[in-house]
């Protein structure tokens, strides 16, 4: 059994770091359902980029456009999305882990995030940027330049695809990685409406309207991508403070536990220590 004074440190530096966990949860708590309302309000915008995409497609069949064109290549660039910061859960080895089972070393990456960077430059991975690329400091202008060189690689046709590798957010309790496809672009086929609609012009014409809009599409896909990786992060974050808070608290516990059984051990050695000495006098 531990001594008074060593089990008095413990539970003095289990509550200190209790502290540090709990602030840190109710940190995370707050910049989640901040990050969550962003995200959610973007889903207008994209889903009306969307929207317009594929109407134009389906309403001008025989289109062409580069965005469209399937690669020639089977090599993809690759978005993928960490965190800057620890102390997220299995947030990051995940996505790790992901990676390595849907890539090859060989696969071009393009890394946003600081905390996976220096692992998987260390274990040979091809990373396209060759500095770190804060999560925190990501912009949708951004966003649109470092996407921008993959895009040109695709055109060149030293790629066959752009692709991205996001945390989707289930839930406040459930995130899971998975990949999105963003090049060439699959356009979803729409139902035809019934009754009269109004017709769609274009000027100049659809195709020179579509390269216009598609950039913008791609681009708010990786933003939205980031916002949702962010968004998973923070709940993960969450999550891993809430059980470390409640693992300090059962530890405080049991420690003082230990420490009133100790305290009552000496209290009742030193009373049978007065009585022994009563009687012998």
């Amino acid at each position: 059994m531990q001594s008074m004074q060593a089990l008095r440190t413990r539970i003095r530096s289990v509550n200190s770091t209790r502290k540090i966990t709990k602030a840190m949860e109710m940190i995370a708590n707050a910049k989640l359902f901040r990050q969550r309302a962003a995200m959610e309000a973007n889903r207008e915008y994209a889903m009306r980029l969307r929207e317009t995409v594929n109407e134009i497609v389906a309403n001008n069949p025989g289109i062409d456009s580069p965005y469209l064109r399937p690669g020639t290549s089977e090599v993809k660039v690759s978005v993928v999305f960490c965190s800057d910061m620890g102390l997220c859960g299995a947030y990051n080895m995940n996505i790790l882990r992901y990676v390595k089972e849907n890539l090859t070393k060989e696969d071009p990456i393009f890394l946003v995030g600081t905390s996976l960077y220096h692992t998987m430059q260390e274990d040979g991975w091809n990373l396209l940027n060759k500095e770190p690329v804060s999560s925190d400091q990501v912009t949708p202008q951004s966003i649109r330049e470092h996407i921008q060189a993959a895009i040109e690689m695709y055109f060149s046709h030293e790629t066959g695809g752009l692709q991205l590798i996001r945390t989707r957010f289930v839930n406040t309790m459930s995130f899971q990685p998975e990949v999105l496809q963003l090049l060439p672009c699959e356009v979803e086929e729409q139902e035809p409406k019934e009754g009269p609609q109004a017709e769609t012009l274009f000027e100049p014409d659809a195709e020179s309207i579509l390269n216009s809009i598609m950039p913008m599409m791609l681009a708010d896909m990786v933003y939205s991508a980031w916002m949702e990786s962010t968004t998973s992060e923070q709940g993960s974050r969450r999550m891993a403070m809430k059980t470390a808070t409640d693992n300090a608290d059962e530890l405080s516990s049991e420690l003082l536990l230990e420490y009133n059984k100790a305290r009552q051990a000496a209290i009742t050695q030193e009373i049978t220590e007065i009585v022994g000495g009563s009687e012998a006098v």
